[in-house]
């Protein structure tokens, strides 16, 4: 095991290094939100229409749980590594591979939200006249809107986690900071991208709690 050298008081954090290095820390986290919220962003775009093929098409949830598992399993590592050859040392050699992560938490949840609903529910609005496409936004989404924030934010703290190892490749926000201290036996700037990491994923999932009880007040009521 490699070991860490302490600064010269004998403490693990340099804050002095802390002070020198605020402008890096600050450049390291906003690159780090940005590999988050963009691959959340893509993959709720795709994740939603091919959930909506899956409720309408039953036999297709099967080969869609099924393909974006195996894509899952894949080694994080590996499969950054695996887009160097296609997208070079880019964003985008991190951002694809965290998209795909992010579908099979993503399109079970929509999936279960919208079947959850109530079909009582959905006979009632039909019989009001409304259109599929009224039903879904007016109805079913509002409805299912719990389960599928509740998705979303799993896949945001597993992003949040993934997104340091893109460090190896270049590309990992406050991981670098992770592999600068590794690299350099100084603990300083490793502590200091863990604790950023831990508070950024608490962080993104309160705020989402937070959306998730002011879209659906309805659920406080029932609590």
């Amino acid at each position: 095991m490699i070991a860490l050298r302490t600064t010269v008081a004998g403490s693990l954090i340099d804050w002095a290094w802390i002070g020198r290095h605020t402008d890096l820390i600050a450049e390291r986290l906003l690159e780090h939100v940005f590999l988050t919220v963009v691959p959340l962003t893509l993959g709720v775009v795709v994740a939603f229409p091919l959930s909506l093929i899956a409720v309408r098409w039953q036999s297709a949830y099967g080969p869609l749980i099924g393909f974006t598992g195996l894509l899952f399993t894949i080694p994080s590592l590996a499969l950054f590594v695996l887009m160097i050859p296609f997208t070079g040392l880019s964003y985008w050699t991190a951002i694809i591979p965290l998209t795909l992560y992010t579908l099979l938490i993503l399109i079970r949840n929509m999936v279960t939200g919208l079947q959850g609903v109530d079909r009582e529910v959905r006979d009632a609005a039909t019989a009001m006249g409304y259109t599929r496409h009224r039903l879904l936004l007016t109805v079913e989404l509002p409805l299912a809107l719990p389960v599928i924030l509740a998705g979303v934010r799993i896949a945001t703290v597993t992003t949040i986690g993934l997104v340091t190892v893109s460090a190896l490749v270049g590309q990992g926000g406050l991981g670098q900071l992770f592999t600068d201290g590794f690299m350099r036996r100084f603990p300083t700037p490793l502590i200091t991208g863990l604790v950023l990491a831990v508070l950024l994923a608490v962080v993104a999932d309160l705020l989402l709690l937070l959306i998730q009880r002011v879209l659906t007040p309805w659920t406080r009521k029932a609590t």
